[in-house]
């Protein structure tokens, strides 16, 4: 099972790029979302993977980060979702803002994705709401690989595959392309959970708060959340 490529981006397609590790090339389908991410050709990429396995075919999934990988996964598990669904909701709605609908229960915001009717949509949302606290408390350091798009070093032309394995060192320190939002949810989410709410209650809560006030941080997440969770009057 290939879980991680690093190599050279030798083109971009409408679904799928190529990836040039040591002079073999893999083509691996990624989410329009991510398409457009992608650095020029001839540039240095690492992509999480997820491999598809069928009697006449096989097929390798690209994700930027962890967390879009889980919910690739998770979003494959509901029936009548196949990897085409899944990579097109990621691709409308990105692994945050899936995590987010579906948490609020937002199957309106599933069923934008092209293929997704609302039907599925609805399945997607009743079947993962359980699932999304979880998710979305992934904390500390898995979360912040998860939010880290790994570029190796321009000049390393001794990329690798890995198979759930670090790659080679690179020359120089990997540069890396972060974002804080997620791990600013999670560790939001953990505070109400250390408070004493439920899980699904401050998922709910967090959700919300970051979809009014996406550039909250973490302490003014915790706020407007304890907001949203205090007894109505």
């Amino acid at each position: 099972m290939i879980g991680k490529i690093t190599g050279v981006v030798d083109y971009i397609s409408t679904d799928h790029i190529l990836i040039d590790v040591r002079g073999v090339g893999y083509i691996v389908y990624v989410s329009e979302r991510t398409r457009m991410s992608m650095p020029a050709s001839g540039s240095p990429v690492a992509l999480y993977t997820d491999m598809l396995v069928r009697e006449d075919n096989m097929q390798l999934f690209g994700f930027t980060s962890l967390l879009e990988k889980e919910w690739y996964r998770l979003l494959i598990s509901v029936q009548g979702i196949g990897a085409k669904a899944a990579m097109a909701i990621l691709g409308v709605l990105g692994p945050e803002a899936t995590g987010r609908a579906i948490a609020l229960g937002d199957w309106n915001a599933v069923k934008a994705a092209p293929g997704v009717g609302p039907k599925i949509a609805q399945r997607v949302v009743n079947e993962l709401k359980d699932k999304a606290p979880q998710v979305m408390a992934m904390g500390g350091a898995d979360l912040q690989a998860a939010e880290d798009l790994l570029v190796v070093d321009e000049h390393d032309h001794d990329a690798v595959v890995s198979a759930n394995a670090p790659p080679k060192a690179a020359k120089k320190q990997p540069k890396k392309v972060k974002s804080k939002s997620g791990l600013e949810q999670a560790d939001a989410l953990s505070a109400l959970q250390n408070l004493g709410y439920s899980p699904s209650d401050a998922v709910q809560a967090v959700a919300q708060s970051a979809q009014d006030h996406p550039e909250a941080d973490m302490s003014s997440l915790i706020k407007l959340s304890l907001k949203l969770l205090a007894p109505k009057d």
